[in-house]
């Protein structure tokens, strides 16, 4: 019995520090959590979660790919036992509830449909590459991005482009530019491009915000790139040797696409995503505690219902073609399954402002007047986007600007400018920025390209891309 005790009032002294004993947190099924008074030791399971996917896989490859689902796992119960010993079950099931129906529900439905529907277009044929050809594909990959996400554009065009520029020496960079421009960069103007946007949609941003706030900032970066790659490429092709000619036009070399039957589907997306956002219907369920609408509903309903369309259209055989397989969509569910899960408390804190354990990152981003320093909000943003994952990082600083779509719209436009660029662009800084990264990544070294190892691709990042953002924040957040 004296054990006993002895362990109580250890598990006790640990609750102690999670929440002040001061603090009156009722839990109630409906009650919000407070970030007032939250110990920022409740951000250790998120940043464990964030580390975990940033190095296991280059210090611990082997152990990361058999059991990156028990790493998950980990650090979800790292964050849920104690916060449910603290708090209360009520509490607890509420918080879950609630960001796995307005947040990651959502958000995995939507990647899952657009990476299935995607992975049923196969375009076939031979392209020669070369500097015209190859910054075309390129520039379409960027637009594309955008209408069928970083994703979807990145596994349609990175294995045409490989196939165009096989047996050459030098195509290190047309796949590091490939990463930059298609897919990071070119996913910046809908909430279909990549994941940060849509969960700034599912916040209450509207839809084409980002198509016009944003369009003057990729134009200006995709612009650089592309004119940027297109020397470079010119460079690297004049010192190519026994350079294979372009093919005669044949049945077997001329270029199609196949898989039509899924371009109607990605257009089913945008019109689920389109009508979540135009119809407001007035009816909603609560959900213990959680306001549930009709829209949100039927938008995620069809979504399925398209990817399983395109399951049952596709030919088996086309999809073995396109190398399709579904692991890595299974990885990026049970990856973000932990963070949103994990990052509850984080964003509770980031709420309670100066109020809040994090008020020295409060600080950072704001100025003696009490007003956003947008050009601090890109770069942080951006900064912890490259290093570990854009989609909850904008999440943080989302909240941290005050969590309020209309007020962020509104007087605070630019501030959300400067949070969903950094997002978006500095995503493209490293390999582990963007899930579709190291998809590519993955997909070029299976085709025998010699890709930089991770502080080598960095390094290109730093050449490329820093100056870039550079003039970015002289011209639209300074």
């Amino acid at each position: 019995m004296a054990g006993m005790g002895r362990w109580s009032a250890v598990v006790a002294g640990i609750l102690s520090l999670l929440v002040p004993l001061s603090s009156a947190h009722a839990a109630s099924a409906t009650a919000a959590l407070s970030g007032v008074g939250l110990s920022p030791l409740w951000a250790v399971p998120f940043a464990g979660m964030l580390l975990s996917i940033a190095l296991f896989p280059l210090l611990a490859n082997r152990f990361w790919h058999h059991h990156y689902g028990k790493v998950a796992l980990f650090w979800g119960l790292a964050f849920l036992v104690p916060f449910t010993l603290t708090f209360g079950p009520s509490m607890t099931t509420h918080e879950v509830v609630h960001t796995a129906l307005l947040e990651y529900i959502p958000f995995i439905v939507l990647l899952a449909a657009l990476f299935t529907v995607s992975g049923g277009i196969l375009v076939a044929g031979h392209i020669h590459g070369g500097p015209a050809t190859n910054t075309a594909i390129l520039a379409l990959g960027t637009v594309l991005a955008s209408l069928i996400g970083t994703t979807g554009a990145s596994m349609v065009l990175i294995r045409p482009l490989l196939r165009a520029n096989e047996g050459r020496k030098h195509n290190v960079h047309t796949v590091v530019f490939f990463i930059f421009l298609v897919s990071n960069i070119g996913g910046s103007l809908t909430p279909l491009g990549d994941p940060p946007l849509f969960l700034g949609f599912l916040k209450g941003v509207s839809f084409f915000w980002t198509t016009t706030h944003l369009f003057h900032d990729t134009a200006v970066v995709a612009g650089i790139l592309l004119v940027a790659y297109y020397l470079l490429e010119r460079y690297f092709y004049s010192r190519e040797v026994d350079l294979a000619a372009a093919p005669e036009a044949s049945a077997e070399t001329k270029l199609s696409l196949r898989g039509l039957q899924n371009v109607p589907l990605l257009f089913a997306v945008i019109g689920a995503i389109l009508l979540s956002a135009l119809w407001k219907p007035g009816v909603f369920f609560d959900v213990y505690g959680t306001r549930l609408e009709l829209q949100w509903i039927v938008r995620d309903v069809l979504l399925v219902l398209v990817a399983v369309v395109s399951v049952l259209i596709t030919p088996q055989l086309l999809r073995e073609r396109n190398g399709f397989d579904w692991e890595p969509i299974l990885e990026v569910g049970k990856l973000f399954a932990a963070i949103f899960l994990t990052i509850i408390p984080v964003i509770a804190i980031l709420k309670a402002g100066s109020n809040g354990a994090f008020a020295p990152l409060v600080a950072l981003v704001t100025g003696p007047d009490g007003q956003p320093v947008n050009a601090a909000y890109f770069w942080l943003t951006g900064g912890l986007s490259g290093f570990l994952d854009n989609a909850p990082t904008y999440l943080v600083f989302f909240n941290l600007a005050g969590g309020d779509a209309h007020q962020l719209m509104g007087p605070l436009q630019v501030t959300l400018e400067a949070i969903s660029a950094g997002a978006v662009f500095m995503g493209a800084l490293t390999y582990i920025g963007n899930a579709p990264n190291f998809m590519v990544l993955s997909i070029a070294k299976h085709r025998g390209v010699k890709m930089p190892s991770f502080f080598g691709y960095m390094g290109w990042s730093i050449v490329f891309l820093l100056p870039c953002f550079a003039l970015i924040t002289w011209l639209y957040f300074i």
